[in-house]
């Protein structure tokens, strides 16, 4: 119990935010209030669907050439990260699959996302793995260079570390509460240098 409110009191405090500064220059803000840096690369862009108010950073990288990707809303993809829809081998060839996160999502710097469903409230650290065709349930928290191994069910309301990524803790039922607080929180602290 005691190792729980530490974390919790960990994860609030990386929770607290100051502002982040980008170049206006540098980023296309869309009419549903989607950011994306002129430094990130969409393929096949109109097979990706940004629903509003996200973040899509500098060399961060989606790969709608593949198949579809589904981003919900208030979801950030730092920098460097990658979104590669998942892929499975037939007797005939390859078939790429849809990739679809949800809401309230933070994808850290570095990491790549093979899966099937992130579903919303999740937080991946950053340098993860998460393998293809994986599925994570709401309300998770994966540690930074965890690596989870392809096919995996990740239970929600699960904490997983390691690699390869096993769970290490449970979280509590104000997970949900504290992922919209720290996405919406990004986002509003992700503000334009002033001109000078």
């Amino acid at each position: 119990q005691t190792c729980l409110i530490h974390f919790i009191k960990r994860y609030l405090k990386t929770m607290e935010l100051e502002d982040i500064h980008f170049n206006k220059s540098e980023y296309i803000e869309t009419a549903s209030g989607n950011r994306v840096s002129r430094a990130s690369v969409l393929c096949g862009s109109q097979n990706i669907i940004l629903n509003g108010k996200n973040i899509v950073q500098s060399e961060a990288i989606i790969r709608g050439d593949l198949a579809n990707v589904r981003v919900g809303r208030h979801c950030v993809i730092s920098s460097k990260a990658v979104l590669r829809p998942p892929f499975k081998k037939f007797s005939k060839g390859v078939a790429f699959f849809p990739l679809q996160i949800g809401d309230h999502v933070f994808i850290g710097e570095g990491s790549v996302i093979n899966a099937a469903i992130v579903s919303s409230y999740i937080y991946i650290g950053k340098n993860c793995v998460i393998g293809r065709r994986c599925v994570i349930r709401d309300c998770c928290y994966i540690e930074d260079g965890t690596v989870i191994p392809p096919e995996t069910v990740v239970p929600a309301f699960s904490r997983y570390s390691g690699s390869p990524g096993k769970p290490v803790a449970e979280l509590p039922e104000c997970t949900q509460d504290m992922m919209i607080d720290f996405t919406k929180s990004y986002y509003q602290h992700f503000t334009p240098i002033r001109e000078q």
